[in-house]
């Protein structure tokens, strides 16, 4: 108790002054372990949801006069609230950080009733809500846990190369990534040689000199970059039946994720043991040359959807930036007229996966499988009469899979036309012309790539 009793008055100064949930969160969002920075982001998310909710209802319950205010302090604790918000969100995702900031968030709230300011049934209210709130974004968010994807197994024999003797890798540095990867890649793998694709250089021209000279004296090919860059090697290794190793290092890393290589380490153990597979490639049929997507194709308001939601998911978490950047693209954007499989549809966009996405709904994130030769399509239909309305409603509510006006399904071929007069479409996060007519499609189990090694 003497402990305590030392250690209650500096974590109320804290709480007070506002600075206890911003240093944490600082501290865990720095750290390079994925699952710890998902942790920061539900956690940044879920407080701020429950401070929002705290205000309003308080706001409401002060000026419907039901309650007064009490002499002691405001009518609720929404410091409080929003730590125990926090620390249920961190533990949510890492149950080892959540088992050091949820005693300091009961400690915060013991602070808070031993200061006398608020009553101890005020403190323990406001300490659930944050805490079921903080539950409660898994419905919208489910969790991931960090693991490659279950059929993109090594099954597909590729050179071993130690020390990376034979590998050829493109750094693009103009990927966008913070990591110094061509400083540590030359550490993890002493014997690879690296061109670096400098800012004005062209990107294809590069990727095809190095495959010309890995089919000269063997080896294979490596990709440093975010998913445009990736998109483009595997394109090219794939029409060179390469074997393709992928080093995240750019701004988004999806398709690296989902290989279960989320580190520049975890590619090059595993080209240094020589575990690979076959995985699919979207493909896109219009007027040119076939275009191809690793990770997504979309149509409609979708692409600004995206960038809404991302430019806000760093301050305000992945749930409430993709409902913030829901609200705002459906104010301004209008629905697109198009054909789909020869129906004529009025739609707010669609989306296209390479293979099945998880969750259901407006925020998939990640694939189980990258070979199931399947495309996951999400379409939101705007003939209904308040289609925005209903869409907002069934999104914040949970009923998605009901509503009339959104719908999920797969396909392994789907045609769209009179997707020209609309503009264009985003695959992989890069934005092309869009021909009158387009044809998605699979190429299955086109590309090979290096794999972790099966635990």
């Amino acid at each position: 108790m003497r402990f305590v009793d030392r250690v209650l008055p500096y974590v109320g100064r804290a709480v007070r002054q506002g600075v206890l949930r911003p240093a944490v969160a600082a501290a865990t969002g720095l750290t390079g372990r994925r699952a710890v920075r998902r942790a920061a982001l539900r956690s940044a998310g879920s407080s701020v949801l429950t401070c929002a909710a705290i205000r309003i209802s308080a706001k409401a319950l002060g000026t419907s006069g039901q309650l007064r205010q009490p002499q002691t302090g405001a009518l609720s604790s929404g410091r409080t609230a929003g730590i125990a918000a926090f620390a249920a969100a961190v533990a949510v995702e890492s149950p080892r950080l959540g088992a050091v900031l949820v005693p300091v968030a009961l400690v915060a709230a013991a602070s808070r009733v031993r200061s006398g300011t608020y009553a101890p049934g005020r403190v323990l209210v406001d300490f659930t809500i944050g805490a079921a709130i903080a539950v409660a974004t898994c419905h919208w968010w489910p969790l991931r846990r960090d693991r490659p994807a279950d059929t993109a197994r090594a099954n597909v024999p590729v050179p071993a190369l130690p020390a990376g003797e034979g590998l050829i890798a493109v750094v693009n540095s103009d990927a966008g990534g913070d990591v110094p990867a061509e400083a540590e890649l030359q550490v993890l793998l002493p014997k690879a040689e690296l061109r670096i694709c400098e800012s004005g250089d062209d990107l294809h021209t590069v990727l095809q000199q190095a495959a010309a000279d890995i089919h000269a004296r063997g080896g294979a090919l490596g990709v440093v970059g975010g998913d445009g860059t990736v998109n483009a090697a595997a394109v090219l290794a794939a029409d060179s039946h390469l074997p393709l190793a992928v080093f995240p290092a750019g701004t988004l890393n999806h398709f690296a994720t989902d290989l279960g290589l989320p580190t520049l380490k975890d590619t090059a153990d595993a080209v240094e043991e020589g575990t690979g597979g076959a995985v699919d490639l979207g493909r896109v049929t219009g007027d040119g040359p076939d275009t191809y997507f690793l990770n997504t194709f979309s149509i409609g308001v979708y692409p600004e959807l995206v960038r809404a939601r991302e430019s806000r998911e760093a301050s305000m978490g992945k749930w409430p930036a993709l409902a913030v950047g829901l609200f705002r693209v459906l104010a301004d954007g209008t629905p697109i007229e198009v054909s789909v499989d020869g129906q004529p549809r009025r739609l707010w966009l669609l989306f296209a996966g390479n293979s099945r996405y998880d969750p259901p709904g407006f925020a998939p994130s990640y694939r189980r499988s990258l070979d199931d030769g399947l495309l996951d399509l999400r379409i939101v239909d705007g003939r209904h009469p308040l289609a925005r309305t209903r869409l907002v409603a069934a999104f914040l509510t949970g009923t998605l899979a009901r509503s009339r006006v959104y719908r999920e399904a797969t396909a392994t071929r789907l045609r769209i036309d009179g997707a020209g007069k609309e503009g264009d479409y985003t695959r992989d996060g890069e934005v092309s012309p869009a021909s009158d007519t387009l044809i998605l499609s699979k190429t299955p189990r086109a590309l090979t790539v290096y794999l972790p090694t099966p635990q």
